[in-house]
């Protein structure tokens, strides 16, 4: 297991709180080992005894079957008689009202519990609902460049920061794939695999999509769009050039599924002058950029888009809200904001002439608080600083402590 810190500690800071620590995100992106590094330094950092630290795993055909009822049997004849009982419960949605279960325990014993999941039951209102104000959620993602680095380092020699970027775009960052050198082929397999299970499992099987082709063309279209304002009026248009009639509301389902499997993030547009979301023309972003190359193929001319969905991703992790910036003439590419704090990000893969510098940096001049404002790029450039305006390499963006 190679410690992904990010996670491991912000979560180990609620341990013996009565919060239900609740793992979210989407399918293979760390959640369960995670769990694991938890249950380890419970055991030999904070002298935890074994068998007071409970795991299942829910997805297992085991407990195919099981109904609330039996899991909470199941559990409670498990309860330390001794001391606080620790509870991993890995997938947990699988076990339909699983909600009661856990507001029982928590509410009648000694039990901190930690629980994962990847669909949209994770996101019901029945949490809230059994739930209430008992409970933290973490939303886990695919590795960071840093933990890319990490990982890699472990079975090969690293290249220099700007090169293994081109790498991480390539190959995205799904734990597994990178555990040991795979090839891209076999990158694209394994990220396959993921996509059909979360589009099979937690989409069509979970919601008894008929139309399987349908919801298939509405997830090629956002893949291909990645970093593009559109609508679902956008899609059902662009189906119906191709002799593929799809109602608008039907799309905008579909969407929605591809968010509560975790597969998509919906980034709305801010309107800086009016300071208000904007409910049109929103972007859509991957959960990982592996996904889009294992389904459509790896070409070169999407990979500017790719570095917008890896920035994008990077300033979720850090916890900030993130959005798309309207200004007059144009759009700021990331508003992110945390509590008081905010920054500006433009993202560009390279700037070949005068004109289009201009526009990238007077958009960002257009905005007159202090906030930070940055210019990312992959290409050369000589100086890293125009008016105030902060210009870095992506590279060392997503490797910096400095936001």
């Amino acid at each position: 297991m190679i410690y992904r810190p990010l996670y491991v500690d912000k979560i180990m800071a609620y341990v013996d709180t009565p919060f239900v620590k609740i793992l979210t995100g989407v399918r293979r992106c760390g959640k369960s080992t995670i769990l694991k590094m938890i249950m380890e330094k419970l055991h030999t950092e904070r002298n935890i005894p074994s068998d007071y630290i409970v795991n299942y795993h829910f997805d297992s055909m085991e407990y195919e079957d099981m109904t609330a009822k039996q899991m909470f049997t199941e559990l409670k004849g498990r309860l330390s008689e001794n001391g606080k009982t620790y509870f991993f419960l890995d997938e947990v949605q699988e076990i339909k009202g699983w909600e009661k279960v856990i507001n029982s325990l928590t509410s009648d014993y000694d039990v901190d519990i930690y629980v994962t999941g990847s669909n949209s039951r994770m996101m019901s209102s029945e949490i809230s609902t059994y739930l209430t104000g008992r409970y933290v959620t973490f939303r886990i993602y695919t590795l960071s460049f840093k933990e890319y680095l990490d990982f890699k380092s472990k079975h090969t020699a690293l290249g220099d920061p700007k090169t293994e970027l081109a790498e991480y775009i390539r190959l995205g960052g799904f734990p597994a794939t990178h555990l040991q050198g795979y090839t891209q082929d076999e990158v694209y397999t394994i990220v396959r695999d993921i996509y059909n299970s979360t589009i099979f499992s937690d989409i069509v099987k979970r919601n008894q999509v008929r139309k399987i082709d349908q919801l298939e063309r509405v997830v090629k279209y956002t893949f291909q769009n990645v970093g593009n304002t559109f609508s679902a009026k956008s899609i059902s248009d662009y189906l119906k050039s191709e002799h593929r009639k799809l109602d608008n509301e039907t799309v905008y389902s579909y969407l929605e599924k591809l968010e509560k499997a975790y597969l998509l993030h919906r980034c709305s547009r801010y309107d800086l002058r009016g300071k208000e979301l904007l409910k049109t023309q929103e972007k859509f972003y991957l959960a990982d950029v592996s996904l889009k190359y294992s389904v459509l193929g790896y070409t070169e001319d999407s990979v500017a888009a790719s570095l917008e969905n890896v920035v994008y991703l990077e300033l979720c992790r850090r916890g900030y809200t993130v959005h798309i910036g309207k200004v007059d003439d144009g759009e700021i590419d990331f508003v992110a904001i945390k509590q008081n704090d905010r920054i500006y990000v433009q993202v560009t893969q390279e700037i070949r002439i005068e004109k289009t510098e201009k526009r990238e940096y007077k958009r960002l001049l257009q905005i007159k608080d202090n906030y930070p404002k940055y210019v990312l790029r992959t290409d050369a450039f000589a100086d890293g600083n125009y008016q105030g305006i902060k210009t870095m390499h992506i590279a060392d963006f997503l490797l910096s402590n400095e936001f």
